[in-house]
């Protein structure tokens, strides 16, 4: 009797673990049998476990920051040659703007779509403007001395397009979608003057980080993009990054040389014999 009781528990059990099962979840019961009143038992569970039947990656808005933050500080800090690093904290802002002293910006889309800005003051664009050319070779006294100049701006508006370059590169390679972006925009701004850029996003998350140059001079870095994330379907290997020095070895190697046209056979065809008779 008690045989054909505990049997049953069993199925009633198994029964439920296949209901809740088919929600997405697994429910462990753990428990013992005990006596309950004459010549009956029950089954006392222990305490119920959830365990999670998807181990998907998600990569979200953080995610995303964090990777165009990495890449600000990898394509400045080999351009001037000075440690650049952001804050570990990041602000959740209403919309961004262009602020002074210097204010650069692009808009990107395809997989999906945002605005990036970055407000530089203008002890931290002279800084990284003198580093950056003087690191390419010229002298400090070819060099402007006023954050307002055109060198400047055209120098922090090729800086932003490594960035934003640099930054489409991985979202290629780390989560398999293609973005593209326009042109550099950049703005000589004064203390008066505030501009929002209006990216047309239909539900927009923003972000800001502060950045810090080798002489811990600030800017800002803020960062508009729909509500979206990125969920793993299956393991990859992120392709790795292309190696310019590489190639070029490759491509000068004696064997990767294109093969030379084959010998034309020997003797006239008719097709060259009649050719030679019209004097061609």
């Amino acid at each position: 009797m008690l045989g054909l009781w505990l049997s049953r528990a069993v199925h009633t059990f198994s029964a439920l673990y296949v209901r809740c099962g088919e929600q997405g979840q697994a429910l462990v019961l753990r428990g013992v049998i005990v006596p309950y009143a004459m010549g009956t038992f029950r089954y006392v569970i222990a305490g119920p476990t959830m365990t999670a039947t998807s181990d998907n990656v998600v990569f979200g808005t953080e995610d995303v920051l964090i990777s165009l933050c990495n890449s600000v500080t990898r394509v400045l800090t080999v351009a001037t040659h000075t440690p650049i690093h952001y804050s570990g904290m990041v602000q959740r802002i209403s919309k961004t703007c262009l602020k002074p002293d210097i204010g650069c910006f692009v808009l990107f889309d395809g997989g999906f779509s945002g605005l990036v800005i970055i407000n530089f003051t203008a002890q931290a664009a002279m800084e990284l403007y003198e580093n950056y050319l003087l690191n390419m070779g010229m002298s400090r006294e070819d060099l402007a001395t006023s954050f307002t100049a055109d060198e400047v701006s055209n120098v922090m508006g090729e800086l932003m397009n490594q960035v934003v370059g640099d930054f489409t590169g991985k979202v290629r390679r780390e989560l398999q979608t293609h973005i593209t972006q326009n042109q550099p925009k950049m703005l000589v701004l004064n203390k008066q003057v505030m501009l929002s850029v209006d990216a047309n996003l239909d539900q927009p998350e923003a972000r800001r980080v502060s950045f810090y140059t080798g002489s811990n001079n600030i800017f800002y870095l803020e960062l508009a993009i729909d509500r979206t994330q990125f969920i793993k379907l299956y393991d990859f290997e992120p392709q790795e990054v292309p190696d310019p020095d590489k190639l070029i070895a490759e491509a000068a190697e004696p064997g990767a040389a294109p093969a030379a046209p084959a010998a034309a056979p020997a003797g006239d065809s008719d097709t060259d014999a009649l050719l030679k008779s019209l004097g061609m």
